[in-house]
């Protein structure tokens, strides 16, 4: 009897788990490859057209330079310039000039900024971009 009763709970347990587990009957559909409307590529209007005369106008790429920031300085001064470990950016324009930037970029300052994580064309251009916050 026992044996009966454990295996009629074990089923009925077995049961309900998959019934509550289980999906729903309905399809979920997808477009199709061919169905998938790409979206007309962004004219250019005054707006972009002014932002990218101001970039040329600066001396810099704003986005190489955020994208270079994101990913070697966000750590230690925040993903805004607002600063965590390392002091905020938000007006180190006013601070320091580029020339200063690119040398605490190549050479570190103190014993928290190390030189070096960024080099070159890049270390330029983010030196340029952040001597724009001012």
């Amino acid at each position: 009897m026992k044996k009966k009763l454990l295996a009629f709970l074990m089923g009925t347990t077995l049961a309900v788990g998959l019934a509550a587990c289980g999906g729903g009957d309905e399809a979920q559909e997808e477009p199709a490859e061919d169905e998938v409307q790409e979206e007309p590529a962004e004219e250019p209007t005054e707006e972009t057209e002014q932002e990218d005369t101001n970039q040329e106008a600066a001396g810099f790429d704003a986005a190489a330079a955020e994208e270079v920031y994101q990913q070697t300085c966000s750590n230690c001064h925040g993903g805004n310039l607002e600063g965590k470990v390392g002091p905020t950016l938000k007006q180190i324009g006013g601070k320091y000039s580029q020339e200063e930037i690119l040398d605490i970029l190549q050479n570190g300052k103190g014993g928290g900024m190390p030189g070096g994580l960024v080099q070159g064309e890049e270390a330029e251009n983010l030196a340029a971009w952040l001597g724009d916050k001012q």
